[in-house]
């Protein structure tokens, strides 16, 4: 048997690069002052679950995978450490994992990675309204395939280097469906749902309705509890 435990990304604005400022000032455009606050305030805890989790363990020796990780060996720890350089909480818990024995291992296919960035960076640098809009819409007609292409990458490389016995940490966007695509030995303990931060995400767009902004409580509860270590596949 193997096993991974699958963390899913709830993106910090240090995660997301040049293109951050953009992100970051409409989607507190569109949620609002209070609302935006909130939701900065639930990924920091969100994170730091995660975080006391995997002190709990004893990782040495655990493979780890990163969404967007595209080397390992020494470029790969570079990327890990200008990742902790700009403020990524996902980054810095690999660098401490790293440092208790942990092992980073190249991710995905650099080409998927760079085109997908290229049409989301068409989308933020667009001159104009027409531009941003032709270039959403060519990013959502590539979008689902790129998507599965990654994942098909993904697993094919967890199902390669992950050995019999051994123990694995992914780090994957909450979209993506790598879990679906494992071989059936490899066993995955997902350390928070993954459908429930797709939910949280659907929550927080859909606010308006005072019973939906009393599931996205519920939702947000859940993604700061504690992490116990019996965390069910």
């Amino acid at each position: 048997m193997r096993n991974i435990y699958l963390v899913p990304i709830i993106h910090t604005s240090s995660d997301m690069g040049s293109v951050a400022a953009t992100l970051s000032e409409g989607s507190a455009a569109a949620l609002g002052k209070e609302l935006w606050q909130k939701h900065q305030d639930t990924i920091a805890r969100f994170w730091d679950a995660i975080a006391q989790f995997f002190k709990s363990l004893e990782v040495s020796g655990f493979k780890v995978y990163q969404d967007g990780l595209v080397a390992d060996g020494e470029h790969g720890l570079k990327i890990v450490s200008e990742g902790v350089r700009l403020g990524s909480v996902n980054y810095r818990i690999i660098s401490g994992l790293l440092q208790r024995g942990a092992i980073l291992i190249k991710t995905e296919d650099i080409s998927l990675v760079k085109r997908e960035h290229s049409y989301i960076t068409k989308v933020i640098e667009a001159k104009s309204r027409r531009e941003r809009e032709t270039a959403a819409l060519r990013y959502k007609l590539a979008q689902q395939r790129l998507l599965q292409e990654r994942d098909d990458f993904i697993a094919k490389t967890i199902d390669r280097t992950l050995q019999e016995g051994d123990t694995g940490i992914l780090f994957i966007g909450a979209y993506h469906d790598v879990r679906s695509k494992l071989p059936a030995d490899i066993r995955v303990v997902q350390v928070k749902e993954i459908t429930r931060v797709r939910e949280y995400h659907k929550a927080l767009t859909e606010i308006s309705a005072n019973k939906q902004r009393e599931y996205l409580q519920l939702l947000t509860e859940y993604l700061v509890s504690p992490i116990s270590n019996t965390t069910s596949n």
